[in-house]
């Protein structure tokens, strides 16, 4: 069976490595090390559009798809899907690209889906207008 999966024809937010150190007892990634990452990719999308520090403010939703192992290449696509006032929607779509010990090398899975709101603040942590676009 051919692996129909590809990586989304734009540059990734965040591409990582996981290691030994972030398995589980089983082995797999721990789903709290994805969603860490996913965290950080999702905020470094939401400061690009809101010209400055954002804050996570909500997980809205994530979904485990399959899992991640040591030696993926995993790739974390994200996007800024509704601006409010002082606010920010994000998406996050996560693929692993399968390292060398798995069973199908190279293969590209998505491994995990989530949306998350962001809050633009000042320096002070006040919340802030989000500048209209090419503001």
């Amino acid at each position: 069976m051919v692996n129909e999966t590809q990586l989304p024809p734009r540059h990734a937010t965040l591409r990582l490595v996981p290691m030994p150190k972030d398995t589980n007892a089983a082995g797999d990634i721990f789903g709290g090390w994805i969603m860490s990452q996913v965290d950080i990719a999702g905020s470094i999308a939401a400061a690009r559009r809101a010209q400055g520090r954002v804050t996570t403010v909500a997980v809205n939703a994530f979904h485990f798809v399959a899992p991640v192992f040591v030696n993926d290449l995993v790739s974390f696509y994200a996007e800024v899907t509704k601006i409010g006032t002082t606010s920010l929607t994000v998406n996050v779509e996560v693929y692993a690209e399968r390292g060398l010990r798995t069973p199908q090398p190279g293969e590209v899975v998505k491994v995990t889906e989530a949306v998350l709101t962001y809050v633009a603040v000042d320096e002070q942590r006040r919340k802030r207008p989000v500048p209209r676009e090419g503001a």
